[in-house]
């Protein structure tokens, strides 16, 4: 059987994920990318054999010409994406071909973050004040109109790129003027800022299945804008908590494979951030699987294979896990850094691994993209404190120095 595997940019979870557990299934990979290059150099001593394609992926009519001008008739194929971006172009190509998938409608559901607050407004479950600002359109009336402070954030944005805390009507029209200024064609929301602790819930399904993998507390950089710098492991959220989100996750259709999404929980209330409609991310899928001890990216393109999940995953329940994102404070040029290194301390698994190259000059983001490194760290058996402890004196030794 072929996989298409539609891709933007290389990733951790395709490259050390994704395409081992498919060639481990014994499946022949096709990915389809607008930006082959950057693939056939990280992917070159990768495991089997991934055949990279250029494809307008971002268009879903030309992922479905793509795939049926290649494609050796009568052979068995699926299509995956783990892509934010390209959810909704993986889930129209498999239902035009019949093949398993997600529901295209909950696809944009889940991406387009204006229509998940009005999908979940119309259902009762949350009422969150919102609203678009189309490219060119005047941000004065809905600055006098906004709650304070609140959040300014593209429609269809990840990884807290171009989100921020404003607590005024000047620093919101200040906001929408630099935003636009890098993205000059993006739709933009403002919305009320949702206090409470910030979580995330690891969901798994095959669309009748569905396995709740646990989640992660979060931490994150001081406001305005909003890094993930921490994010520790989570066996279990209270009940009533997970039957809060899992039922915002119903109203959106979301049911089929990985989900990651992202609430806060405030005075007893889960409301939903972001859903991402894929595997978590920032290399929190690899500590999930080695943690949980499951051949978890196997599952979810089982789902795509069309094989049902088993009604239990046989996971481990004694793991503690812990990541850490070391960021850069300014702009500048790495000239020193630890690099890639693996430990085992106090029956702790700690695992380092560089995100940023000596050398490169790097401006400062405000978001992940300050990532000088990640830090993962799994133990089995041991508590918590063990796990901060081990981290904290890993980090507590390690330097990154910049030039100007």
């Amino acid at each position: 059987m072929r996989l298409y595997v539609l891709a933007l940019n290389p990733t951790d979870s395709v490259t050390e994920g994704f395409l081992p557990a498919a060639h481990r299934l014994g499946l022949d990979v096709t990915l389809l990318t607008d930006n082959p290059e950057p693939h056939l150099a990280r992917h070159a001593d990768g495991p089997g054999s991934t055949e990279i394609l250029r494809c307008d992926v971002r268009d879903f009519r030309a992922v479905i010409t793509r795939i049926a001008t290649h494609r050796t008739l009568g052979e068995p194929f699926a299509v995956f994406s783990n892509s934010d971006h390209l959810q909704t172009q993986a889930a129209l190509t498999a239902d035009w071909f019949g093949l398993p998938g997600k529901d295209w409608r909950a696809a944009l559901h889940a991406k387009d973050k204006a229509a998940m607050r009005r999908r979940l407004a119309e259902t009762g479950l949350d009422a969150v004040w919102s609203r678009e600002l189309a490219p060119g359109q005047d941000p004065g009336p809905v600055a006098v109109e906004a709650p304070y402070p609140c959040v300014v954030k593209p429609r269809e944005g990840v990884a807290s790129e171009d989100v921020v805390l404003v607590a005024d009507a000047a620093e919101l029209l200040l906001c929408c003027k630099e935003i636009r200024t890098r993205r000059r064609e993006a739709v933009l929301v403002v919305e009320e800022y949702l206090a409470g602790e910030l979580y995330t819930l690891e969901t798994l399904g095959d669309g009748n299945v569905r396995h709740v993998l646990g989640g992660f507390h979060t931490e994150l950089s001081p406001p305005p804008y909003f890094i993930e710098e921490r994010l520790t492991f989570v066996p279990a959220h209270p009940e009533d908590i997970t039957r809060q989100v899992l039922a915002q996750l119903d109203a959106l259709g979301v049911g089929f494979g990985a989900c990651h999404t992202e609430f806060v929980v405030h005075e007893g209330r889960a409301r939903l951030i972001e859903v991402n409609y894929r595997a978590i991310g920032d290399q929190c899928d690899l500590l999930l699987a080695e943690m949980l001890g499951i051949p978890l990216f196997e599952h979810i393109l089982r789902t795509h294979l069309g094989e049902p999940l088993p009604a239990g995953l046989g996971a481990r329940t004694d793991g503690r896990a812990r990541l850490d994102y070391p960021c850069a404070d300014r702009a500048g040029t790495l000239v020193s850094a630890p690099g890639a290194v693996d430990l085992d301390v106090e029956g702790v698994r700690l695992a380092y691994r560089p995100l940023r190259e000596l050398g490169e000059r790097h401006e400062l983001y405000g978001t992940n993209r300050d990532y000088l490194g990640v830090v993962r760290a799994v133990g089995a058996g041991v508590g918590q404190e063990t796990v901060d402890r081990v981290v904290a004196g890993f980090l507590a030794g390690q330097r990154w120095e910049f030039t100007s």
